[in-house]
């Protein structure tokens, strides 16, 4: 077979298009690449999703922490409290038995026994309580000027939070917020690997690595191939989120922008 038409059999194989068996034999490096990058549409669909919804309960949860309610600030507290204090494949564990449990109640709570969804919504809260503990921390740091600045123009409640506030928040927040969404996406990998299974053999990157490692016994070719596909969408990340820094600090002169460091989290 042909590298081409194995492009064409596993390109799209991970969302069911394409040839359903996996390989049996042989096992080419061209079938490395393909099915292994055909399982990173999953890592992409998870991450993607969960970051840009989470990044508005983040926000939610930050101001949340910040209020002078005590309920709203403890539930916000309790919230970041647990998601971050516990590991996420813990996370996932239970989440799949409880979702599993309400199924048992009623039907409509079958998707979420998938991993497509149930997974997508643990990482949703995963990224958020994580995320919302550093938009917090940038809006302790913005300067007290700004917002004496703002009263002084007669900028009040969420005219002044979305003019002001907001805006400032994310420029203090955004490197540090780079980082954990390249944390995110590669905590994608654990999907498969938690309670939710992979319908049809049909997994992400690291399953499709997996599978060649256990066929062939040598694990030094699939899992390599496998960091160099998130080495470049790491990049990505990177690229967009820097395009993003920029656009918030346009304001600033060339030579007082803060540019994007990355510190990779070896240990969350």
């Amino acid at each position: 077979m042909s590298c081409w038409q194995t492009i064409q059999d596993y390109a799209l194989r991970s969302v069911g298009i394409g040839e359903r068996l996996l390989p049996r034999e042989g096992y080419t490096l061209c079938e490395h690449f393909t099915l292994i990058g055909s399982g990173l549409i999953w890592n992409v669909y998870f991450g993607t999703l969960a970051l840009l919804a989470g990044f508005f309960l983040a926000t939610a949860v930050a101001v949340g922490k910040s209020s002078r309610n005590r309920l709203i600030r403890k539930s916000s507290e309790w919230f970041i409290f647990v998601f971050r204090g516990s590991p996420l494949f813990i996370q996932f564990f239970f989440a799949y038995f409880l979702f599993l449990s309400l199924k048992g109640v009623h039907p409509w709570f079958d998707p979420f026994t998938s991993a497509w969804l149930g997974a997508l919504i643990v990482l949703f809260l995963n990224t958020a309580a994580y995320s919302g503990e550093i938009f917090y921390g940038a809006l302790r740091a913005i300067p007290k000027g700004d917002i004496e600045a703002a009263d002084a123009y007669g900028f009040t409640g969420l005219a002044r939070f979305r003019r002001i506030v907001w805006p400032t928040m994310l420029r203090l927040a955004w490197p540090a917020y780079t980082n954990e969404a390249i944390f995110l996406f590669h905590a994608t990998t654990l999907v498969f690997f938690s309670a939710f299974p992979a319908w049809g053999q049909r997994g992400d990157a690291l399953y499709y690595a997996k599978f060649f490692a256990d066929k062939t016994f040598n694990p030094f070719v699939p899992y390599p191939i496998l960091a160099g596909y998130f080495i470049l969408l790491t990049l990505v990340i990177i690229g967009l989120f820097g395009l993003i820094n920029r656009r918030l600090n346009r304001h600033l002169p060339q030579e007082a922008r803060r540019g994007l460091k990355l510190r990779v989290n070896l240990i969350r």
